[in-house]
Protein backbone atom coordinates (compact mmCIF):
# COMPACT_ATOMS: atom_id res chain seq x y z
CA UNK A 1 0.00 0.00 0.00
CA UNK A 2 1.53 3.17 -0.89
CA UNK A 3 0.76 5.94 1.53
CA UNK A 4 1.95 9.76 1.13
CA UNK A 5 2.93 10.97 4.98
CA UNK A 6 2.58 13.40 7.10
CA UNK A 7 -1.26 14.26 5.58
CA UNK A 8 -3.31 13.58 3.03
CA UNK A 9 -4.56 16.93 2.34
CA UNK A 10 -0.30 17.59 1.26
CA UNK A 11 -0.79 14.37 -0.86
CA UNK A 12 -3.80 16.17 -2.71
CA UNK A 13 -1.48 19.44 -2.44
CA UNK A 14 1.18 17.51 -4.24
CA UNK A 15 -0.82 15.74 -6.61
CA UNK A 16 -2.33 19.46 -7.93
CA UNK A 17 1.34 21.02 -8.17
CA UNK A 18 2.54 17.57 -10.66
CA UNK A 19 -0.52 17.99 -12.73
CA UNK A 20 -0.99 21.79 -13.28
CA UNK A 21 0.86 22.42 -16.46
CA UNK A 22 4.04 25.67 -16.14
CA UNK A 23 2.95 28.27 -18.11
CA UNK A 24 5.68 28.54 -20.90
CA UNK A 25 6.70 32.19 -20.05
CA UNK A 26 7.76 30.38 -16.05
CA UNK A 27 10.63 28.76 -15.98
CA UNK A 28 10.26 25.66 -14.47
CA UNK A 29 12.35 25.29 -10.68
CA UNK A 30 15.38 23.37 -10.67
CA UNK A 31 15.18 19.69 -9.63
CA UNK A 32 17.68 18.33 -6.91
CA UNK A 33 19.76 15.59 -8.20
CA UNK A 34 19.54 13.30 -5.40
CA UNK A 35 16.19 11.64 -4.25
CA UNK A 36 16.44 9.24 -1.66
CA UNK A 37 14.78 5.74 -1.41
CA UNK A 38 14.35 4.14 2.46
CA UNK A 39 14.59 0.37 2.07
CA UNK A 40 13.09 -1.67 5.38
CA UNK A 41 14.82 1.02 8.10
CA UNK A 42 14.99 -1.07 10.56
CA UNK A 43 18.08 0.87 12.77
CA UNK A 44 17.90 4.30 14.20
CA UNK A 45 21.20 5.16 11.47
CA UNK A 46 18.30 5.27 8.70
CA UNK A 47 16.88 8.34 9.82
CA UNK A 48 20.04 9.93 11.21
CA UNK A 49 20.81 10.30 7.57
CA UNK A 50 18.24 12.67 7.52
CA UNK A 51 18.18 14.75 10.44
CA UNK A 52 19.01 17.17 8.43
CA UNK A 53 18.88 18.67 4.71
CA UNK A 54 20.76 18.43 2.10
CA UNK A 55 20.61 21.32 -1.02
CA UNK A 56 21.12 18.77 -3.65
CA UNK A 57 18.53 16.25 -2.22
CA UNK A 58 14.95 16.67 -2.72
CA UNK A 59 12.52 16.58 0.52
CA UNK A 60 10.28 14.15 -1.04
CA UNK A 61 11.80 10.14 -0.01
CA UNK A 62 10.14 6.94 -1.54
CA UNK A 63 10.10 4.63 1.88
CA UNK A 64 9.71 0.93 1.22
CA UNK A 65 9.19 -1.79 4.15
CA UNK A 66 7.48 -4.33 5.76
CA UNK A 67 5.08 -2.72 8.05
CA UNK A 68 5.39 -2.95 11.39
CA UNK A 69 7.25 -1.14 14.41
CA UNK A 70 10.93 -0.82 12.72
CA UNK A 71 8.89 1.46 10.19
CA UNK A 72 7.40 2.59 13.09
CA UNK A 73 10.26 3.74 14.71
CA UNK A 74 11.59 5.53 11.47
CA UNK A 75 8.55 7.63 10.83
CA UNK A 76 8.71 9.01 14.13
CA UNK A 77 11.97 10.08 14.01
CA UNK A 78 11.45 11.98 10.90
CA UNK A 79 8.54 13.35 12.31
CA UNK A 80 10.22 14.65 15.47
CA UNK A 81 13.11 16.20 13.20
CA UNK A 82 10.65 17.51 10.99
CA UNK A 83 8.49 19.19 14.25
CA UNK A 84 11.53 20.17 16.12
CA UNK A 85 11.59 23.84 16.90
CA UNK A 86 15.40 24.34 16.06
CA UNK A 87 16.23 24.09 12.40
CA UNK A 88 13.10 21.52 11.30
CA UNK A 89 13.69 19.16 8.29
CA UNK A 90 10.56 19.01 5.37
CA UNK A 91 10.51 15.47 4.46
CA UNK A 92 7.73 14.64 2.99
CA UNK A 93 8.32 10.70 3.23
CA UNK A 94 5.97 8.90 0.74
CA UNK A 95 5.51 4.91 2.63
CA UNK A 96 5.24 1.83 0.57
CA UNK A 97 4.00 -1.03 2.86
CA UNK A 98 2.81 -4.27 1.02
CA UNK A 99 4.50 -7.30 0.85
CA UNK A 100 5.86 -6.66 -2.49
CA UNK A 101 8.06 -3.74 -1.39
CA UNK A 102 11.31 -5.19 -2.44
CA UNK A 103 9.60 -6.16 -5.77
CA UNK A 104 7.88 -2.51 -6.45
CA UNK A 105 10.88 -0.82 -5.15
CA UNK A 106 13.25 -2.51 -8.03
CA UNK A 107 10.32 -2.04 -10.53
CA UNK A 108 9.16 2.00 -9.99
CA UNK A 109 13.03 2.96 -9.07
CA UNK A 110 11.63 6.28 -7.26
CA UNK A 111 14.92 7.66 -6.75
CA UNK A 112 18.59 7.73 -7.05
CA UNK A 113 20.26 6.62 -3.92
CA UNK A 114 18.99 3.78 -1.70
CA UNK A 115 20.00 3.84 1.63
CA UNK A 116 20.12 0.70 3.76
CA UNK A 117 20.16 0.72 7.44
CA UNK A 118 18.43 -2.24 8.99
CA UNK A 119 18.11 -6.05 9.47
CA UNK A 120 21.95 -6.37 8.45
CA UNK A 121 21.12 -10.30 7.25
CA UNK A 122 18.33 -9.25 4.90
CA UNK A 123 20.89 -5.91 3.76
CA UNK A 124 23.55 -8.27 2.55
CA UNK A 125 20.57 -9.86 0.46
CA UNK A 126 18.86 -6.44 -0.78
CA UNK A 127 21.94 -4.78 -1.75
CA UNK A 128 23.45 -6.68 -4.99
CA UNK A 129 19.74 -6.84 -6.48
CA UNK A 130 19.86 -3.17 -5.76
CA UNK A 131 23.41 -2.64 -7.75
CA UNK A 132 22.31 -4.90 -10.28
CA UNK A 133 18.81 -3.11 -10.43
CA UNK A 134 21.39 0.19 -11.57
CA UNK A 135 20.91 2.10 -8.00
CA UNK A 136 23.05 3.87 -5.90
CA UNK A 137 23.51 2.56 -2.40
CA UNK A 138 24.47 4.61 0.54
CA UNK A 139 24.67 1.53 3.49
CA UNK A 140 25.26 1.37 7.24
CA UNK A 141 27.77 -1.04 8.48
CA UNK A 142 28.15 -3.51 8.31
CA UNK A 143 27.48 -4.91 4.83
CA UNK A 144 28.56 -8.19 5.66
CA UNK A 145 28.23 -10.50 8.81
CA UNK A 146 29.83 -13.11 7.59
CA UNK A 147 32.26 -15.49 5.48
CA UNK A 148 29.01 -16.36 3.11
CA UNK A 149 28.12 -12.21 2.95
CA UNK A 150 31.70 -11.11 1.89
CA UNK A 151 31.41 -13.43 -0.78
CA UNK A 152 28.49 -11.74 -2.10
CA UNK A 153 29.55 -8.35 -1.20
CA UNK A 154 32.46 -9.11 -3.69
CA UNK A 155 29.96 -9.64 -6.64
CA UNK A 156 28.03 -6.86 -5.81
CA UNK A 157 31.27 -4.73 -5.71
CA UNK A 158 32.36 -5.81 -9.27
CA UNK A 159 28.30 -5.74 -10.41
CA UNK A 160 28.20 -1.66 -8.97
CA UNK A 161 31.68 -1.21 -11.49
CA UNK A 162 30.13 -2.79 -14.53
CA UNK A 163 26.63 -0.66 -13.72
CA UNK A 164 28.92 2.61 -13.02
CA UNK A 165 26.81 2.94 -9.55
CA UNK A 166 27.90 3.90 -6.13
CA UNK A 167 28.51 1.34 -3.50
CA UNK A 168 29.18 3.03 -0.07
CA UNK A 169 29.25 2.61 3.65
CA UNK A 170 28.54 5.03 6.36
CA UNK A 171 31.85 5.26 8.43
CA UNK A 172 31.17 8.21 10.96
CA UNK A 173 33.78 7.38 12.96
CA UNK A 174 36.59 9.03 10.12
CA UNK A 175 34.97 12.39 11.09
CA UNK A 176 35.35 12.50 14.64
CA UNK A 177 37.81 15.34 15.59
CA UNK A 178 40.64 13.43 17.72
CA UNK A 179 40.41 10.82 14.86
CA UNK A 180 41.15 13.31 12.08
CA UNK A 181 43.65 15.06 13.91
CA UNK A 182 45.13 11.22 15.14
CA UNK A 183 45.88 10.58 11.35
CA UNK A 184 46.91 14.11 10.27
CA UNK A 185 49.84 13.99 12.97
CA UNK A 186 50.65 10.21 11.70
CA UNK A 187 51.68 12.17 8.49
CA UNK A 188 54.31 14.84 10.26
CA UNK A 189 57.42 12.64 10.63
CA UNK A 190 58.89 15.31 12.96
CA UNK A 191 56.20 14.63 15.45
CA UNK A 192 55.06 10.84 14.80
CA UNK A 193 58.19 9.63 13.03
CA UNK A 194 57.21 6.03 11.02
CA UNK A 195 54.65 3.78 12.15
CA UNK A 196 55.89 1.04 14.45
CA UNK A 197 55.59 -2.35 13.13
CA UNK A 198 54.85 -3.75 16.32
CA UNK A 199 53.79 -7.70 17.62
CA UNK A 200 51.10 -9.57 19.01
CA UNK A 201 52.15 -9.14 22.13
CA UNK A 202 52.90 -4.72 21.60
CA UNK A 203 50.90 -4.07 18.67
CA UNK A 204 51.58 -0.57 16.68
CA UNK A 205 48.03 0.58 16.69
CA UNK A 206 45.34 -0.50 19.02
CA UNK A 207 41.62 0.53 18.96
CA UNK A 208 38.67 0.01 21.18
CA UNK A 209 35.30 0.56 21.97
CA UNK A 210 32.46 0.06 24.50
CA UNK A 211 29.24 0.61 23.72
CA UNK A 212 25.84 -0.09 25.63
CA UNK A 213 22.52 -1.56 24.34
CA UNK A 214 20.20 1.19 26.03
CA UNK A 215 21.10 4.90 25.27
CA UNK A 216 19.43 7.98 24.43
CA UNK A 217 19.52 8.53 20.52
CA UNK A 218 18.30 12.74 19.78
CA UNK A 219 17.33 13.00 23.01
CA UNK A 220 14.76 9.84 23.26
CA UNK A 221 15.04 6.59 24.88
CA UNK A 222 16.46 4.11 22.10
CA UNK A 223 14.02 1.19 21.34
CA UNK A 224 15.54 -1.97 19.53
CA UNK A 225 13.95 -4.25 17.86
CA UNK A 226 14.38 -7.56 19.33
CA UNK A 227 16.26 -9.12 15.84
CA UNK A 228 18.68 -7.05 17.04
CA UNK A 229 19.82 -9.37 19.67
CA UNK A 230 19.57 -12.19 17.33
CA UNK A 231 23.42 -12.37 15.71
CA UNK A 232 22.61 -14.29 12.93
CA UNK A 233 20.34 -11.09 11.68
CA UNK A 234 22.55 -8.12 13.31
CA UNK A 235 26.33 -9.85 13.54
CA UNK A 236 28.13 -10.28 16.27
CA UNK A 237 30.32 -8.26 17.84
CA UNK A 238 33.17 -8.66 16.09
CA UNK A 239 31.90 -8.00 12.60
CA UNK A 240 29.64 -5.17 13.49
CA UNK A 241 31.07 -2.12 15.29
CA UNK A 242 34.40 -3.26 14.58
CA UNK A 243 33.79 -2.21 11.02
CA UNK A 244 34.11 1.15 12.59
CA UNK A 245 37.72 -0.02 14.32
CA UNK A 246 39.30 -1.93 11.08
CA UNK A 247 37.85 1.24 8.84
CA UNK A 248 40.08 3.62 10.69
CA UNK A 249 42.87 1.12 10.90
CA UNK A 250 43.28 1.54 7.22
CA UNK A 251 42.47 5.40 6.86
CA UNK A 252 44.79 5.99 9.45
CA UNK A 253 47.82 3.91 8.66
CA UNK A 254 47.77 3.82 5.17
CA UNK A 255 46.30 7.01 3.53
CA UNK A 256 44.61 7.16 0.23
CA UNK A 257 46.52 3.56 -0.33
CA UNK A 258 44.34 0.88 -2.29
CA UNK A 259 44.93 -2.63 0.27
CA UNK A 260 44.60 -5.86 -1.56
CA UNK A 261 42.58 -8.19 1.08
CA UNK A 262 44.26 -11.32 -0.50
CA UNK A 263 48.22 -9.91 0.22
CA UNK A 264 47.60 -7.17 2.82
CA UNK A 265 45.34 -9.14 5.50
CA UNK A 266 46.84 -11.83 7.70
CA UNK A 267 44.76 -12.70 11.06
CA UNK A 268 46.48 -13.61 14.38
CA UNK A 269 44.04 -14.36 16.47
CA UNK A 270 40.59 -13.92 17.60
CA UNK A 271 38.45 -14.37 20.38
CA UNK A 272 34.52 -13.78 21.02
CA UNK A 273 32.56 -14.22 23.95
CA UNK A 274 28.64 -12.85 25.64
CA UNK A 275 27.02 -10.13 27.12
CA UNK A 276 24.36 -10.85 29.28
CA UNK A 277 20.89 -9.63 29.35
CA UNK A 278 17.67 -10.14 32.06
CA UNK A 279 14.03 -10.87 31.13
CA UNK A 280 13.67 -7.38 32.62
CA UNK A 281 16.58 -5.34 30.68
CA UNK A 282 15.38 -7.32 27.26
CA UNK A 283 12.04 -5.52 27.70
CA UNK A 284 13.15 -2.24 28.82
CA UNK A 285 15.34 -1.64 25.71
CA UNK A 286 12.97 -3.87 23.12
CA UNK A 287 9.57 -3.11 25.24
CA UNK A 288 8.95 -6.49 24.34
CA UNK A 289 7.58 -8.88 27.33
CA UNK A 290 8.99 -12.37 26.13
CA UNK A 291 12.03 -13.21 24.13
CA UNK A 292 10.94 -14.11 20.26
CA UNK A 293 11.20 -17.98 19.12
CA UNK A 294 14.48 -17.10 17.19
CA UNK A 295 16.35 -16.36 20.27
CA UNK A 296 15.34 -19.47 22.39
CA UNK A 297 19.04 -20.99 21.14
CA UNK A 298 20.35 -18.54 22.89
CA UNK A 299 19.11 -18.38 26.38
CA UNK A 300 20.26 -19.36 29.18
CA UNK A 301 17.73 -20.31 31.72
CA UNK A 302 16.12 -16.80 31.26
CA UNK A 303 18.96 -15.18 30.43
CA UNK A 304 19.69 -14.05 27.09
CA UNK A 305 23.57 -14.28 26.11
CA UNK A 306 24.63 -12.09 23.14
CA UNK A 307 27.95 -12.47 21.43
CA UNK A 308 28.55 -8.52 21.18
CA UNK A 309 32.05 -8.71 22.64
CA UNK A 310 34.99 -9.46 20.66
CA UNK A 311 38.84 -9.39 19.79
CA UNK A 312 41.22 -9.58 16.82
CA UNK A 313 44.78 -9.12 16.74
CA UNK A 314 46.03 -9.49 12.96
CA UNK A 315 48.64 -7.88 10.35
CA UNK A 316 48.11 -5.37 7.70
CA UNK A 317 51.23 -4.53 5.10
CA UNK A 318 53.52 -5.92 8.26
CA UNK A 319 51.44 -3.52 10.76
CA UNK A 320 50.30 -5.71 13.98
CA UNK A 321 47.29 -4.07 15.27
CA UNK A 322 44.62 -5.25 17.43
CA UNK A 323 40.97 -4.71 17.65
CA UNK A 324 38.89 -4.78 20.54
CA UNK A 325 34.67 -3.87 21.34
CA UNK A 326 32.65 -4.46 24.09
CA UNK A 327 28.99 -4.03 24.83
CA UNK A 328 27.36 -3.18 28.12
CA UNK A 329 23.99 -2.71 29.08
CA UNK A 330 24.06 0.80 29.91
CA UNK A 331 26.35 3.28 30.60
CA UNK A 332 26.93 4.93 34.06
CA UNK A 333 25.07 8.09 34.88
CA UNK A 334 26.39 10.73 33.23
CA UNK A 335 29.05 8.95 30.88
CA UNK A 336 28.20 7.00 26.76
CA UNK A 337 29.83 4.77 24.99
CA UNK A 338 33.69 4.79 25.15
CA UNK A 339 36.97 4.90 22.52
CA UNK A 340 40.58 4.04 23.15
CA UNK A 341 43.31 4.53 20.10
CA UNK A 342 46.80 3.95 20.19
CA UNK A 343 49.11 5.01 17.51
CA UNK A 344 52.80 3.94 18.14
CA UNK A 345 55.29 5.80 16.00
CA UNK A 346 59.28 6.05 16.41
CA UNK A 347 59.18 9.82 18.40
CA UNK A 348 55.66 9.68 19.64
CA UNK A 349 52.49 7.93 20.41
CA UNK A 350 49.33 9.73 19.59
CA UNK A 351 46.92 8.40 22.21
CA UNK A 352 42.85 8.94 21.96
CA UNK A 353 41.06 8.69 25.53
CA UNK A 354 37.86 8.80 26.70
CA UNK A 355 36.94 7.80 30.46
CA UNK A 356 36.76 9.92 33.60
CA UNK A 357 39.71 12.05 34.02
CA UNK A 358 38.60 13.37 30.51
CA UNK A 359 34.84 13.65 31.49
CA UNK A 360 34.42 10.93 29.15
CA UNK A 361 34.57 13.18 25.74
CA UNK A 362 37.72 11.85 23.69
CA UNK A 363 40.68 13.89 24.31
CA UNK A 364 43.95 13.27 21.74
CA UNK A 365 47.32 13.18 23.69
CA UNK A 366 50.88 13.27 21.50
CA UNK A 367 53.52 11.37 24.14
CA UNK A 368 56.97 11.97 23.01
CA UNK A 369 59.36 8.85 23.07
CA UNK A 370 61.55 9.11 26.04
CA UNK A 371 65.02 10.53 25.44
CA UNK A 372 63.59 13.28 23.93
CA UNK A 373 64.05 17.35 24.89
CA UNK A 374 60.63 18.60 26.00
CA UNK A 375 61.03 22.04 24.95
CA UNK A 376 62.96 20.94 21.56
CA UNK A 377 59.55 18.61 20.73
CA UNK A 378 56.64 20.86 21.71
CA UNK A 379 58.22 23.56 18.96
CA UNK A 380 57.98 20.72 16.75
CA UNK A 381 54.82 19.96 17.56
CA UNK A 382 53.72 23.60 17.42
CA UNK A 383 55.24 23.95 13.91
CA UNK A 384 52.82 21.09 13.41
CA UNK A 385 49.81 22.61 14.95
CA UNK A 386 50.41 25.72 12.84
CA UNK A 387 49.86 23.90 9.34
CA UNK A 388 46.66 21.95 11.17
CA UNK A 389 45.18 25.28 12.53
CA UNK A 390 44.51 25.90 8.52
CA UNK A 391 42.24 23.55 8.54
CA UNK A 392 41.25 23.68 12.06
CA UNK A 393 41.45 27.03 13.74
CA UNK A 394 41.81 27.40 17.20
CA UNK A 395 44.11 24.16 18.26
CA UNK A 396 45.71 24.54 21.04
CA UNK A 397 48.50 22.33 23.40
CA UNK A 398 48.76 21.91 26.53
CA UNK A 399 51.16 20.27 28.75
CA UNK A 400 50.12 17.60 30.84
CA UNK A 401 53.00 16.06 32.28
CA UNK A 402 55.04 13.84 29.66
CA UNK A 403 52.74 14.44 27.64
CA UNK A 404 50.67 16.96 25.42
CA UNK A 405 46.61 17.36 25.08
CA UNK A 406 45.51 18.65 21.75
CA UNK A 407 43.11 21.41 22.75
CA UNK A 408 39.91 21.40 20.85
CA UNK A 409 37.44 24.11 20.46
CA UNK A 410 34.04 22.74 21.42
CA UNK A 411 33.07 23.81 17.39
CA UNK A 412 34.59 20.42 16.53
CA UNK A 413 32.83 18.17 18.80
CA UNK A 414 29.49 18.35 16.54
CA UNK A 415 28.80 14.60 18.10
CA UNK A 416 28.21 11.22 16.42
CA UNK A 417 24.64 12.09 14.89
CA UNK A 418 25.85 15.29 13.32
CA UNK A 419 28.42 12.82 11.40
CA UNK A 420 25.91 11.04 9.79
CA UNK A 421 25.79 14.33 7.30
CA UNK A 422 29.09 14.76 7.12
CA UNK A 423 29.37 11.26 5.19
CA UNK A 424 26.20 11.82 3.28
CA UNK A 425 27.54 15.19 2.12
CA UNK A 426 30.83 13.52 0.99
CA UNK A 427 28.97 10.94 -0.85
CA UNK A 428 26.91 13.22 -2.84
CA UNK A 429 30.14 14.62 -3.76
CA UNK A 430 30.81 11.41 -4.77
CA UNK A 431 27.93 10.76 -6.88
CA UNK A 432 28.33 14.23 -8.65
CA UNK A 433 31.39 13.15 -10.04
CA UNK A 434 30.58 9.76 -10.73
CA UNK A 435 32.83 7.60 -8.71
CA UNK A 436 34.24 7.09 -5.26
CA UNK A 437 38.08 7.70 -4.30
CA UNK A 438 40.04 4.90 -6.30
CA UNK A 439 41.10 3.12 -2.87
CA UNK A 440 37.36 3.14 -1.27
CA UNK A 441 36.12 -0.13 -2.87
CA UNK A 442 39.18 -2.04 -2.42
CA UNK A 443 39.46 -0.84 1.64
CA UNK A 444 35.89 -2.01 2.41
CA UNK A 445 36.64 -5.38 0.82
CA UNK A 446 39.91 -5.59 2.54
CA UNK A 447 37.37 -4.30 5.78
CA UNK A 448 34.87 -6.39 5.53
CA UNK A 449 37.15 -9.76 4.85
CA UNK A 450 39.88 -8.42 8.15
CA UNK A 451 35.94 -8.58 10.26
CA UNK A 452 34.45 -11.62 8.55
CA UNK A 453 38.03 -13.80 8.72
CA UNK A 454 38.00 -12.49 12.81
CA UNK A 455 34.42 -14.28 12.98
CA UNK A 456 35.96 -17.28 10.99
CA UNK A 457 38.73 -17.86 13.41
CA UNK A 458 36.48 -16.79 16.64
CA UNK A 459 34.09 -19.77 16.10
CA UNK A 460 36.19 -22.49 15.65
Amino acid sequence: MMLFWPTLSATFALAATMLTPTPASQPRPATPPVRLVVLDPGHFHAALVQKSMYPTVSPEVSVFAPAGPDLQAYEDRIRQYNNRADNPTHWKPIVYTSPDYLNRLLTDKPGNVVVLSGNNRRKNGYIPQLVGAGMNVLSDKPMAIDKADFDRLKGAFATAERKKVLLYDIMTERYEITNALQRALTQVPAVFGQLERGTPDNPAVIKESVHHFFKYVSGQPLVRPAWFFDVRQQGEGLVDVTTHLVDLIQWSCFPDVKLNYQTDVAMHSARRWPTTLTPAQFKQVTRQNTYPDYLQNSRRDSLLDVYANGEMVYRLKGITAKVAVRWNFEPPAGTGDLHYSLMRGSRAHLIIEQGAAQQYKPVLYVKPIAGQAAAAFEKTLETALATLRKTYPGLTLIRQGDKWQIGIPERYEVGHEAHFKQVADAYFRYLSAGKLPAWEVPNMLAKYYTTTQALQMASR
